[in-house]
């Protein structure tokens, strides 16, 4: 439309930015560390709550583990940090009970990981845990009275009968998490991200925001968000190959 055709400008200054490595390997190791320990986790709740045999019971736990999902991250980060606060913090008003110096939980490199993957974890284990409940309930309860009758035990029952019959469960939303390994969480990282843990926080998203918005820079902005979504597509489409090949289990 009369506009001067940049080509690929903007996707060679992003490659040879100085904060490329940086930003590309927090988002990644950000993503791995969910996908490690938060992807198991809403299962392992589903396999615990299924095994709850008294009804009532079973609704309170699942009722409690659902409703942080509904918990804006705003709330969760100001819980956080009036939790983790160096002077009015609940943690270091007991470790200045027990004669011990105050620590600045939120403004340490070395803790951001953590404590973004257990609030991550603490957000999200319980709606997680919804698909696999469904898929629970799908399979055939003969199968487990076949099982007692041949003297198979509670993890035999688990590793023979349950965890196959989730397999094609797991495996969609495997692709799906790892398909999606370049979304770290931007609302999450961008309301704990601070100047003190910008080396280890500062992600592909934050990044676009403040390139974009704050900078002003939108064509570099757009181009390193096309980036992310080219690889994402990449990887779904890559993902989605390997795993009908392996196991059978494909989107498409």
């Amino acid at each position: 439309m009369g506009s001067p055709w940049a080509g690929f400008k903007y996707f060679e200054q992003f490659l040879n930015d100085s904060s490329f490595y940086d930003v590309l390997r927090n988002t990644l190791s950000i993503s791995a560390l969910k996908l490690i320990f938060g992807f198991p986790a809403p299962l392992v709740l589903a396999l615990m709550l299924n095994g709850i045999m008294h009804k009532k019971i079973k609704r309170v736990f699942q009722t409690i583990s659902y409703l942080p999902h509904f918990v804006s991250w705003v709330v969760v980060v100001t819980l956080l940090q009036k939790i983790l606060s160096p002077n009015v913090g609940l943690i270091n008003d007991i470790r200045y009970q027990m004669g011990l110096d105050p620590i600045f939980f939120m403004g340490r490199p070395e803790l951001f990981y953590p404590l973004v993957i257990i609030s991550d974890i603490w957000k999200g284990v319980g709606w997680g845990s919804i698909i696999y409940l469904a898929a629970l309930t799908n399979i055939d309860p003969h199968l487990y009275e076949a099982a007692e009758i041949d003297g198979a035990g509670r993890w035999s029952k688990l590793f023979k009968i349950t965890l196959p019959s989730l397999t094609p469960t797991i495996g969609i939303l495997l692709i799906f998490s790892l398909s999606g390994i370049l979304n770290a969480g931007f609302d999450q990282i961008w309301l704990m991200q601070s100047p003190a843990t910008l080396s280890v926080s500062e992600i592909l998203d934050t990044y676009v925001l403040k390139t974009g918005l704050q900078q002003g820079q939108l064509a570099y902005s757009t181009a390193i968000g096309l980036f992310k979504s080219a690889i994402s597509l990449l990887l779904i489409v890559v993902v989605n190959k390997v795993s009908k090949r392996v196991s059978d289990v494909s989107l498409w």
